[in-house]
């Protein structure tokens, strides 16, 4: 099954039918997108067309734009020693330990141990910000430290694979200056831009933030780097642009989470192959009890420190993965670093990560809505903008 309109259509589908499991079953649908990805992956053998490539890329950075557009800097300044503590220890700690044993229980060589313990160390961004969204939890204390210590994470997983692997090109510089100058420029452009094409159903607001999104994409590809952390500065550079404009904050999320988002979950479980994680059943048990206990041992103490009452919510959410895990294990591949085998228990435990500790924090662990509702950083903003005028 390889077509164009048939892959579309069977993961439209699948799409619709994981929404409506999610509302029955009270779980993300991130998490439910995820395992339908595996299960149509597996038994139909979709190809992955271009396009669905594409739109899963862009539906990352656009969830991690979107998360950083969440985090309020007054509170961001406020947890700044909790949140880099908490993120960085979430990383050192799976990395060494999922290195060690990838190299020395594994057997592996060196750089694929690496490569391993890179992939291993990583927090979804992404799947944390759609479970603290579609919960209520993304305006809350909690919320605003676990997706800061997440990026802190992130930025240290982009660093090691940096380091080790990557070689920088002359792109890198073009890439750097964009990322800076949208970080820079785009919150000055509000009061001209909002006065001047606001409010109208074409949303060039939408579109301007989408335009700067693939430009940063594109020259990260070509600097052989990665969009999803400026797009999370970006995020954060306009989060006070997104607070006094409501509306088109709602729209932007309607557009990512009813198009783009759902092509990104379900591509990441079709990466899973079942028959080669299947030989390797062993390895993958391994892999994702280092992983999670690693975590666990970093981030708990920590959480229930900084994270109280919510330490065990705090710690389950930082032991997900997905985004750069992937992005570090296919870059593995791509080079020759890690053979087909290695790279699918990889993936498998990344996206493994991405759903059990969502699942036992969401069932088991969430925050009672009345206990956060006074723990809110922003106040709801019930203010309507001007109503929407046609296009000139």
């Amino acid at each position: 099954m390889g077509s164009t309109l048939t892959v579309a259509a069977v993961l439209a589908v699948t799409a619709l039918l994981a929404a409506m499991f999610s509302v029955e079953l009270g779980l993300s649908v991130a998490v439910i997108e995820i395992v339908a990805g595996i299960v149509v992956g597996n038994t139909l053998h979709l190809s992955t067309p271009d396009w669905l490539v594409f739109l899963a890329g862009f539906g990352s950075v656009v969830l991690t734009f979107l998360a950083g557009a969440e985090v309020d800097p007054t509170a961001l300044r406020q947890s700044w020693k909790a949140s880099t503590l908490i993120g960085t220890l979430s990383f050192a700690a799976p990395f060494v330990a999922a290195m060690l044993a990838c190299r020395y229980l594994a057997g592996w060589d060196w750089p694929a141990a690496q490569i391993g313990g890179i992939a291993l160390s990583t927090t979804s961004l992404a799947v944390v910000y759609a479970v603290l969204v579609e919960s209520g939890l993304n305006a809350t204390r909690i919320g605003q430290l676990i997706m800061s210590s997440t990026f802190i994470t992130d930025l240290a997983t982009v660093l090691a694979l940096s380091v080790l692997f990557v070689r920088p090109t002359w792109w890198l510089v073009p890439f750097v200056a964009a990322s800076v100058a949208l970080i820079v420029v785009m919150p000055r452009l509000e009061r001209w831009f909002f006065g001047r094409y606001g409010s109208r159903v074409i949303e060039p607001e939408i579109k301007g933030a989408f335009a700067a999104l693939l430009v940063l994409m594109w020259l990260g590809d070509k600097a052989a780097s990665h969009a999803v952390l400026p797009a999370f500065l970006l995020g954060l550079a306009v989060s006070r642009t997104f607070e006094r404009h409501r509306i088109t904050q709602q729209r932007f999320r309607v557009v990512a989470f009813a198009l783009l988002t759902p092509f990104f979950f379900l591509k990441s479980g079709m990466t899973v192959s079942i028959p080669l994680v299947w030989a390797n059943l062993a390895l993958l048990g391994l892999l994702l009890a280092v992983k999670l206990a690693a975590k666990g041992v970093a981030v708990y103490p920590l959480a229930r420190r900084y994270a109280k009452p919510h330490a065990a919510f705090t710690t389950l959410l930082m032991s997900t993965g997905l985004t750069f895990g992937t992005i570090s294990a296919t870059y593995g591949y791509s080079a020759g670093i890690v053979d087909r085998a290695q790279f699918s228990v990889l993936v498998c435990v990344v996206v493994l990560t991405a759903v059990v500790p969502t699942a036992v924090a969401q069932r088991f662990f969430a925050p009672h809505p009345t206990a956060t509702a006074a723990d809110q950083v922003r106040q709801p903003d019930h203010t309507q903008e001007p109503p929407h005028r046609g296009p000139d």
